[in-house]
């Protein structure tokens, strides 16, 4: 791989629904007329549906890694999507999403190892957090949810409309105790940093970054090094259904055949009515166009999607704590209007 110049990675960390793919969809608006930029995105579920989020054209190429986590699992997986990346592309910039219960270490292991040495420089880590989520017992025991914000370098704190003066103060008091110490802790409302945050980040220290035993103990079997092909595509009136568990989470997925049709009020409410702790994102196609359901501590959003490929639905939740499949599929079937012939 012949790079004559490193190209620059931000590496955007932070636990479930703390507003990673909103932060780097701001980034993006920072992007130079003329540059090519690249996004990879990880998510825990197996079916993709972040990168619906990020519409991608000649100068913003976008790339989903779904079913696990980068630093343990899809190790292989990724350093083979990034090495075709980066020929095929050759970005002049790569912000990288893991999953909200990745672990960030064995990512910066990976980026920094020999395989991309002197063609990748692995900038400043950034890591978001809703203050609230300090005040979340179930959160607060997670070790992942702490060791991402201890290897940050610099620490956004998200969603700060929706929280309190004195839960952010609290935050910026947790996050000055850590050592060693952030180089930055800046608030994003909405999910927008300063440009001089991204374009005068300083490379990372080289350090060892220790992953906790849960991660190590998923790591892929030595030799799974080709990238897996492209999920078989669904059938009109039959979605293909996708389940993974590992970290104690489980994912419970679904994709439909574009042609496919939904009463977006109707599913709206129905995904309303299922338990607040579980992680929904969707996109959907209904009578009017294509949308993006997003739903995080409760909180639900709903925006166009330039996304056409399918639909796709992801419920994540603890294990033990998901509805039977069949009621959501009930639920799901209920809400699907039809086949729209010859679209």
């Amino acid at each position: 791989m012949r790079i004559v110049t490193p190209i620059p990675v931000h590496v955007v960390t932070g636990f479930l629904g703390s507003g990673k793919s909103t932060l780097i969809h701001e980034l993006l608006k920072l992007k130079p007329v003329g540059e090519r930029w690249a996004v990879v995105v990880n998510e825990f579920g197996q079916v993709g549906i972040d990168q619906a989020m990020f519409e991608a054209s000649d100068e913003i190429i976008v790339k989903g890694v779904p079913g696990g986590c980068l630093c343990c699992q899809l190790a292989f997986v990724l350093q083979a999507s990034l090495v075709n990346l980066l020929h095929r592309h050759r970005p002049d910039r790569l912000l990288i999403e893991p999953s909200g219960l990745g672990h960030p270490a064995g990512l910066l292991d990976l980026l920094r190892g020999e395989a991309f040495a002197g063609v990748l420089e692995v900038k400043e880590v950034i890591a978001v957090l809703d203050p609230r989520r300090l005040e979340e017992p179930r959160v607060q025991a997670n070790a992942t949810f702490h060791d991402q914000l201890a290897l940050a370098d610099g620490v956004a704190l998200t969603l700060v409309d929706q929280a309190s003066e004195a839960q952010r103060l609290e935050a910026r008091r947790h996050l000055e105790s850590l050592w060693p110490p952030k180089r930055w802790i800046c608030e994003a409302p909405f999910g927008r940093l300063p440009g001089a945050l991204l374009f005068d980040s300083l490379p990372r220290d080289e350090r060892h970054d220790e992953r906790p035993a849960a991660h190590q103990a998923l790591a892929p079997l030595a030799g799974r090094q080709e990238e897996p092909q492209e999920a078989r595509e669904p059938e009109p009136g039959r979605p293909l259904f996708q389940r993974g568990e590992s970290l104690g989470h489980v994912s419970l997925g679904w994709r439909w055949h574009p042609d496919e049709v939904f009463d977006l009020d109707r599913l709206s409410h129905g995904l309303g009515e299922l338990a607040g702790e579980l992680r929904i994102k969707a996109v959907i196609r209904a009578e009017a166009g294509w949308w993006l359901y997003n739903r995080a501590e409760g909180r639900v959003s709903l925006t166009e999607s330039a996304w056409r490929r399918d639909s796709r639905l992801e419920i994540i939740g603890e294990s033990g704590r998901l509805p039977e499949v069949e009621e959501i599929e009930s639920l799901l079937e209920a809400c699907r209007l039809s086949a729209v012939p010859g679209s």
